[in-house]
């Protein structure tokens, strides 16, 4: 990733690593609880709502190339069930480490001289700005990782009838009488033929019986 933006430091999610200065080694924890920002999750299946408070809990620490954030962000989600259709709440609790480099720093630590000229190792690298970074991105990536693709209101929810939505759940002796479908187009068609029909279909010819029988 190239360098930053002009970050805002009163961004919930910008942080100041100014107090660590460029001493390798040296610490520092942070707790801090962010509104979640918009779209934090799954587009369309589970996620954090706009708004709700995310718990965040860092350590900084400095290294030779950067500063080396390490963290855990708490909340709770919420979505829809893949099987009922639900709605659900889940309390999510995603992990994260990410590596924030000096704009002036090679691999190695050391500082370069001028910039580097490989910009495909930079598009995958996130830097510090005036000692600032922002840790949305890396929010982002870790609470999609940490979030179930299809999500269920329970382990063994047994979902919706296929026959007519209805949720087996609250009814676990819900059925529908099998019947045969090489039978059920015939049984219509009798039950609705007249008399005169069914003896056409017989090739009979309408009232022969009773003349035979008188």
């Amino acid at each position: 990733m190239a360098l930053n933006a002009r970050l805002d430091h009163r961004n919930p999610l910008v942080f100041d690593t100014h107090e660590l200065g460029r001493r390798p080694g040296a610490l520092q924890r942070l707790n801090r609880t962010v509104d979640a920002p918009r779209d934090l999750g799954i587009a369309g299946v589970v996620g954090v709502p706009e708004g709700a408070p995310v718990e965040l809990e860092l350590r900084l620490e400095s290294v030779m190339e950067g500063v080396l954030v390490t963290g855990t962000a708490r909340a709770a989600a919420e979505g829809e069930c893949v099987r009922c259709l639900e709605p659900l709440e889940l309390e999510l609790e995603a992990d994260f480490q990410e590596m924030f480099s000096y704009p002036d720093a090679d691999d190695r630590g050391r500082v370069k001289a001028e910039p580097g000229d490989d910009a495909e190792d930079d598009e995958d690298r996130l830097f510090l700005e005036d000692g600032l970074f922002d840790l949305e991105p890396v929010l982002r990536d870790a609470v999609v990782l940490a979030l179930p693709m299809q999500p269920v209101c329970q382990e063994d929810c047994p979902g919706l009838c296929s026959e007519c939505g209805a949720r087996l759940a609250d009814d676990p002796d819900h059925h529908h009488d099998a019947v045969d479908i090489r039978w059920a187009a015939l049984q219509g068609l009798a039950g609705t033929m007249k008399d005169g029909e069914k003896d056409e279909m017989s090739g009979a010819e309408p009232g022969v019986d009773e003349k035979q029988e008188k």
